[in-house]
Parts: structure tokens; C-alpha cells; sequence
């Protein structure tokens, strides 16, 4: 199981948002590529990166500080924000992300993820964030009438590599990770899925260890570990331990 820390950029920094509100952005880092690097050294072995300007204007606006980044660590890094067509994703990859993510245009328009997978293989993940269990979209500005369930469903053929669930009510706000959901899901699909939104100690992570899920690839932590609550050596050995 994998423990992706997460960089989120607005306006070239490295933020924390308090459920998806912009204007209730956090900064923890003028210089996110020496934040890539402090996870790197830290003894991560993958690193969730979203481009939030991009995720509300619906193309990639903070691209330097993504190259930047790319330049500065080895480990590999998942992408999201503002993709959202098979351009963007091709030249993500060719930059040297290991994978994108792909959030509403995974519900606005499904063949891109299709498409992508096919072109891609194993290169492509799905972001559903759920707001009430309905998928929400355009940086969570907008919610659909889809049910999470639903969505991921869909895509069930389509050889997506992971679907990374985010429970919007407990994004930065650490409450936990909404278990009982994640693992619903995980155990619904093929598909392996990402828990998100919410991790606050290294309860959650014996959380997840104890929910002995097959189909848990990980989890994302974004606010407890910029804060402290989370010492990332204690949270690696845990689940290292339990693979």
C-alpha cells in the first residue's frame, strides 16, 4: 500500500485548501519543488500533484512549477488539474509524469478516459470527489446527479490504473478518512482505488492496514503531514511492514 503526499499548487505554491475552498488556501511552501524533494528524502516512493488553477480554469496554468518539480526527484509523480484532453495527457507524460488524473473530464466526456487507456496503458487514473456520495467537478465548483458508484462502474473496462475517491467534507479539515465509503467502493470494483480527503494521524493509517482491502492501492495526505500530525518514517514502516 502506497502513502502519496500531496502538493497541491495555486499560484505557483505549494497550499492546503479547507474542502476545496480557494479563498481558504494555506500556504506551506513558496518553493514546491523543494517540498517534492523534502517528501523524496523523507523515504516516499510516489507523490500526488494537482494543479489547482488548472482544476477551475480546466487547462495547466502552473506548469513551471510541475516541470520544476519533475526536474528536482526521482520517485515517480501522478498529475491532476485541468486535463482534459488526450494533448494535455500526452504531453503530461511526455514530461515525465508517470500518470495523470482525470476528474471531470472522466464525467463530462468518458471516452477521453477510453481513449487515454488505450493509448496510455496503465498510465491513467480517474478522480471522483464525492460531495454527499455524488460525484462533484470543475474543481468541486459543480455537483453532477452521479453516484461515485456509478461513475466508477463505467469504467470498469476501460483499464483505468487506479480511481483516487476524495470525500470533499473531510478534505483539510482532518477528520479521518471516510473508511466505511472507500472501502464500500473498493470492494464494488476491479478497479483499485485511492483513499483521500481527511487522513489526520497514524490511526488512519492503521485504519487502512486493519481494513485488510485488496483493492486499497493507498492513500493521500495532504494537511497532517505539512502540520506534523503525521510523521511520514512512522506512517512508511507501517504499511511497508503490513505488505
Amino acid at each position: 500500500m502506497i502513502l502519496f503526499p500531496a502538493i497541491d499548487l495555486k499560484d505557483g505554491e505549494c497550499v492546503r485548501l479547507v474542502r476545496g475552498l480557494m479563498e481558504e488556501a494555506t500556504v506551506f511552501n513558496d518553493n514546491p519543488a523543494a517540498q517534492a524533494r523534502a517528501f523524496e528524502e523523507a523515504g516516499f516512493d510516489y507523490l500526488h500533484l494537482v494543479d489547482l488553477n488548472g482544476a477551475f480554469e480546466g487547462k495547466p496554468v502552473n506548469a513551471h512549477a510541475v516541470e520544476a518539480i519533475l526536474k528536482e526527484i526521482k520517485i515517480p509523480v501522478q498529475l491532476g488539474g485541468g486535463i482534459r484532453d488526450l494533448a494535455t495527457i500526452e504531453s503530461w507524460l511526455e514530461k515525465g509524469v508517470a500518470r495523470v488524473i482525470i476528474g471531470t473530464a472522466a464525467v463530462k466526456n468518458p471516452d477521453l478516459v477510453r481513449d487515454a487507456c488505450k493509448r496510455f496503458p496503465g498510465r491513467v487514473v480517474v478522480g471522483l470527489d464525492a460531495k454527499d456520495g455524488k460525484v462533484a467537478v470543475e474543481g468541486w465548483a459543480e455537483v453532477s446527479d452521479v453516484t461515485v458508484l456509478e461513475m466508477a462502474q463505467r469504467f470498469e473496462d476501460a483499464g483505468v490504473a487506479a480511481i483516487i475517491f476524495t470525500d470533499i467534507a473531510r478534505d483539510g479539515v482532518l477528520e479521518g478518512l471516510n473508511m466505511e465509503a472507500t472501502v464500500g467502493l473498493a470492494n464494488a470494483i476491479s478497479i483499485p482505488v485511492i483513499a483521500s480527503g481527511g487522513l489526520s494521524s497514524i490511526d488512519d493509517i492503521k485504519a487502512l492496514i486493519a481494513a485488510n482491502c485488496a483493492g486499497l492501492e493507498g492513500a493521500i495526505s495532504g494537511r497532517a503531514l505539512y502540520d506534523g500530525r503525521l510523521d511520514p518514517r512512522e506512517a512508511i514502516a507501517l504499511l511497508k511492514g503490513a505488505a
